[in-house]
């Protein structure tokens, strides 16, 4: 049974009640959907990713767990001024994971953030977030720099799998590649000095050998457009298989909804294996653009296989059909993120780059206690970009 998670902290309820004394007072209450306008305009104000109402309405109505949850679960929290504006917001995502035929509640936040006047409340939402009795887990995969030092309070724990602060990745397209990198430096005439810039990665890259080359033995991997019943009995197959794993459900109807956006803009690449019994593996990447910089981006999100044992060289036919996509229709980059041992292996036959991220992206928390000495084994993790609100 969850336990219900302590109070927060007399620290922490010292520095959210100072808050009153050094801004504007604010009333904490639950997101309702009319607030969609508020938050996604106080999301691009400070630069983060804004989703439209569709996209937005589909986080939690479209979800199968919150359909599913018999207790009331919050869709997330909100600021509000005297004036009724919006000033922090804080997305609260429920999702269903499995551990030795335990189902398991975990909820993962999404665009925490609060107006500048405001800041001093901010770990009056968190604080709240943590505070929710009938969560047994909750996880993150989108942790950044400013993010990073706050958290702190509330002693997240790293995942015990995976190097959660680097990536590794390929450069698809160099011109393309080398022009965002230098609007991002802040170059001046970033395209016309892209060109020698590229000369130069296209020359380490034949020289290193940097791309997937084709065997004979290649697999026949195949791109999907739609889940379909193929997933379902996947899934019952993988949940028996990785029983003693940690592992999100992935049946038909929540990668359905997990991908559903993705997959309505076309930035969604499903790729499948089969073999004569049926579908044996999958693999999902997603673009993920910075536009701001003009980058055009894919990150690998999700790789299920039935046999473990065979996992490196599916794995490398999923990347090698990506890699080869990715170049034919001009996206600058292929990334892995927070590279676990098994992606490590596959990468390294490609020479890959690689890029130091500012901090520890992957943290989790929980209050069971049972459930916490289990997740101190890195065997019972297998942990991706999947886990977190990224992919959503």
């Amino acid at each position: 049974m969850t336990q219900a998670p302590p109070a927060m902290s007399a620290d922490l309820k010292a520095k959210a009640l100072s808050a009153s004394k050094s801004s504007k007072p604010l009333k904490l209450r639950e997101v309702r959907l009319d607030d969609h306008s508020q938050v996604a305009g106080l999301a691009l104000k400070f630069g983060l990713d804004a989703d439209e109402f569709a996209a937005w309405k589909n986080l939690w109505m479209d979800n199968p767990t919150f359909r599913e949850i018999k207790v009331k679960f919050p869709m997330g929290w909100v600021l509000e001024t005297a004036d009724g504006s919006i000033a922090g917001y804080l997305g609260n995502i429920p999702m269903r994971y499995e551990l030795e035929g335990r189902r398991i509640l975990v909820a993962t936040g999404r665009s925490w953030v609060v107006d500048a006047a405001y800041r001093p409340y901010s770990l009056l939402l968190m604080g709240t977030y943590f505070q929710q009795p009938n969560v047994d887990l909750f996880l993150t995969t989108s942790v950044n720099s400013q993010s990073a030092v706050p958290l702190s309070a509330f002693q997240w724990v790293r995942v015990p799998k995976g190097a959660w602060d680097r990536t590794l990745f390929w450069i698809t397209y160099p011109q393309g590649f080398s022009e965002s990198y230098l609007r991002k430096k802040g170059w001046p005439a970033p395209k016309l000095l892209s060109y020698p810039l590229s000369l130069g990665i296209s020359f380490r890259d034949r020289v290193r050998g940097d791309r997937f080359l084709k065997t004979s033995s290649d697999f026949a991997v195949l791109s999907c457009k739609a889940f379909d019943d193929r997933f379902d009995a996947f899934w019952t197959a993988l949940r028996k298989r990785k029983s003693k794993v940690l592992l999100a459900v992935r049946d038909r109807e929540t990668l359905d909804w997990h991908f559903k956006s993705a997959l309505l803009n076309n930035i969604a690449w499903v790729y499948t294996l089969e073999d004569s019994r049926g579908l044996i593996a999958y693999a999902v990447f997603l673009r993920q653009d910075r536009r701001l910089v003009g980058l055009k981006r894919v990150c690998l999100v999700d790789f299920q296989c039935l046999e473990q044992e065979k996992a490196p060289a599916l794995l490398t036919a999923m990347l090698r059909a990506a890699f080869e996509r990715c170049r034919q229709e001009s996206v600058h980059m292929l990334e892995l993120v927070g590279p676990t041992p098994l992606l490590e292996e596959c990468a390294e036959r490609a020479s890959p780059h690689r890029r130091q991220l500012a901090n520890w992206m992957y943290f989790y928390k929980t209050d069971d206690r049972i459930l916490s000495e289990k997740l101190l084994n890195a065997d019972v993790w297998e942990p991706s970009v999947f886990d977190g609100d990224s992919p959503l």
